[in-house]
């Protein structure tokens, strides 16, 4: 296995360009995980950690600019005003350890469903900003994840940031595992208010062969609060409504039996995790000052 350690991020694409199965490594939370038990072997490792810019972030107007090896800890400290949701859930990546060198761009990378910080892109919405010695493109989180720890990279791109909507109004994330601390979870569940367009949007990770949204749960909440002129008298969600949110939220879960969980546990904890952060998002939203951060 030959190591690769480009100074810069040109250098960078032109490593991957000749050496297109070159795995990439900066965080290493995950890649050196499945060297060491042997689930892979590489040619070619290729160290991100001597660029820059990929450490670094910039806040505009409507979007954060988040580079992809930017460490959880710095997104936990720094940004939670814009990237709530985000934030919450770096609170629940495994140690101060992991989370001082893991980032968003390794969870992207590797793709896995229980990755935790899939539910949170996919609430808040974002695009993924890659490049190649071919030049750059953005790719909307909702077309990123196209199989079990697959995503639409091409071979010789790599991920350079993330450009995630800044938040307009509250979020949540809630993650079940099978103890508080350094855990892989069992099921995840994001959600994001968007006052300004009127919407709801969610993840769910953990429960399907990708990260996925609810989308026919967000469907039915985007009408009831429209019809029911929530949005504006800021009432309460009556029950019946945050019922069926609930339930198509579950309904949208493809989840296996695992080690972990089974699929029945994975569906029925979506539901309540859907309902609950629901609640905590509405109640923020109304102004009433309750805030509880979600770790079910």
């Amino acid at each position: 296995m030959d190591f690769l350690r480009p100074a810069s991020w040109e250098e960078a694409l032109a490593a991957k360009a000749e050496h297109p199965t070159a795995v990439p490594i900066a965080g290493g939370t995950d890649v050196m995980v499945e060297i060491n038990f042997d689930h892979r072997r590489p040619a070619y490792l290729l160290d991100l950690n001597r660029v820059g810019e990929l450490n670094e972030w910039e806040v505009g107007e409507e979007t954060v600019r988040l580079g992809a090896s930017v460490p959880y800890t710095r997104i936990m400290e720094e940004l939670r005003a814009e990237l709530p949701g985000l934030a919450l859930a770096s609170h629940t990546v495994a140690s101060p350890q992991i989370r001082n060198r893991g980032g968003v761009g390794g969870n992207l990378g590797t793709a896995s469903p229980a990755g935790d910080a899939h539910p949170a892109l996919l609430a808040a919405g974002c695009e993924v900003e890659v490049e190649s010695v071919r030049g750059s493109r953005r790719i909307p989180i909702d077309h990123f994840y196209t199989g079990v720890k697959r995503n639409a990279l091409a071979a010789d791109e790599l991920i350079r940031a993330v450009h995630i909507k800044k938040a307009d109004g509250p979020q949540q994330y809630s993650k079940v595992g099978t103890r508080n601390a350094m855990v892989i979870a069992v099921c995840a569940f994001g959600i994001a208010l968007h006052p300004e367009t009127r919407t709801v949007r969610t993840g769910i990770g953990s429960a399907a062969p990708t990260p996925i949204r609810a989308k026919a749960a967000e469907e039915f909440l985007n009408a009831a609060l429209d019809e029911g002129g929530f949005w504006d008298s800021k009432k309460i969600i009556t029950p019946s409504v945050a019922k069926q949110f609930a339930e198509l939220a579950s309904g949208a879960a493809n989840p296996i039996d695992d080690v972990r969980g089974t699929a029945s546990y994975r569906r029925h904890a979506v539901g309540i995790m859907a309902r609950r952060t629901l609640g905590w998002t509405w109640e923020s939203y109304r102004g009433t000052g309750r805030s509880t951060e979600g770790v079910a």
